[in-house]
């Protein structure tokens, strides 16, 4: 005997079988009327035979009902979305690790998607020129350098808070006047020494190396210069100079001659241990992060010559641009216009290693 299954009869199929179990429907119920009342048992066949009709016909309207309603939904198309490759054949392989395709939390890089991000650290110290320097920076289109990021104690108590401050730096996520957000091409941020950077420099060393961070080494040849410069700016914190604030750096020179105008007296006892311990910080700081992939700057060179610039941008594999700032150098002057008790100065350094530093570097 043959099978087959209702739900597999197409519409127009189950439309002419529903009117062929109408039209007997029609037949049962005439004979019904006309024909005599038979045998009981004849009777209870034909009402079998009718139940069964009645619910073949319920449920092949119930198919088509169902065939009806599928017909007169619109088949979705789903289409998988896969995101555009970066790759570039054009890069050297050696430059791979140092580039970063950022997706920041925050915001969309939109257009600026595949374009690249290299992560750098500024690694200073206190009145060394480095927020000249990152002010120069920052005026490049493509680079967003964050200030001293770690000058807040609870964000470099360990290396837990140093890592999850980084990532956030480095992820783009990190907001400060100096962000450009879509379109940067490198990122990064200014770390004094004192702020962690020693303490931890074994972690932060594996971190940039892994990570693809390439550290920018700036410092002071001349330390007695930059000790002159601290003390002036430690005096400005309790006298704030410039209408009851302030400031440590200035943007005219008006401020930068008020703030001149004092010229601290150096403790000749403490000067030679303080130059002999800042001299080490610099020397161990070269040492620490000389396997990481870093240049090393002097302040005197940048002030002196100006290609030094193009050296970094060189350095961050970035577009040259003419890179200015608006601030004004404070300390303009010969040593003996602003220590002063330069005579007792000079007569403790005569001999010493240290002797040089009462030459000037550079000219302005």
């Amino acid at each position: 005997m043959a099978f087959f299954s209702l739900s597999s009869l197409s519409l127009p199929s189950l439309t002419v079988l529903a009117d062929v179990v109408a039209y007997g429907l029609a037949l049962g119920v005439q004979e019904l009327s006309i024909v005599k009342p038979p045998k009981k048992s004849h009777l209870a066949l034909r009402m079998f035979v009718l139940s069964v009709a009645m619910i073949c016909g319920v449920y092949i309207c119930l198919v088509c009902l169902k065939q009806i309603g599928n017909q007169s939904v619109p088949r979705v198309m789903k289409f998988e979305v896969t995101e555009e490759s970066c790759y570039n054949p054009g890069i050297s392989p050696s430059e791979i690790s140092y580039l970063h395709y950022q997706k920041p939390s925050t915001f969309r890089r939109n257009e600026c998607a595949c374009t690249p991000v290299r992560f750098f650290a500024i690694l200073s110290m206190q009145r060394s020129g480095s927020g000249w320097f990152e002010t120069l920076m920052n005026s490049h289109p493509n680079i967003s350098s964050n200030g001293e990021v770690f000058s807040v104690k609870e964000r470099r108590n360990n290396m837990s808070s140093i890592t999850r401050t980084l990532n956030k730096v480095y992820n783009l996520d990190w907001y400060s006047s100096a962000s450009k957000n879509e379109c940067t091409a490198a990122v990064g941020l200014k770390w004094m020494l004192n702020q962690g950077l020693m303490t931890n420099h074994e972690e932060i060393a594996k971190y940039f190396n892994e990570r693809g961070v390439s550290t920018i080494l700036l410092f002071r040849r001349n330390l007695l210069r930059r000790m002159v410069s601290q003390l002036a700016n430690d005096h400005d914190r309790i006298a704030k100079q410039l209408n009851g604030k302030h400031k440590a750096h200035v943007h005219s020179e008006y401020e930068a001659d008020v703030l001149a105008k004092y010229k601290p007296a150096i403790n000749a006892t403490e000067m030679i241990s303080s130059l002999r311990y800042s001299t080490e910080c610099v020397k161990n700081a070269l040492g620490y992060f000389n396997g990481t992939r870093h240049m090393v700057l002097y302040y005197e060179d940048l002030i002196s010559n100006h290609t030094k610039l193009v050296d970094v941008l060189d350095f961050l594999r970035l577009p040259r641009r003419h890179l200015v700032s608006r601030q004004v150098k404070i300390h303009r002057k010969p040593l003996d216009k602003q220590v002063e008790n330069l005579d007792v100065v000079v007569n403790a350094l005569k001999g010493t290693e240290y002797e040089r530093f009462l030459s000037a570097d550079y000219t302005l």
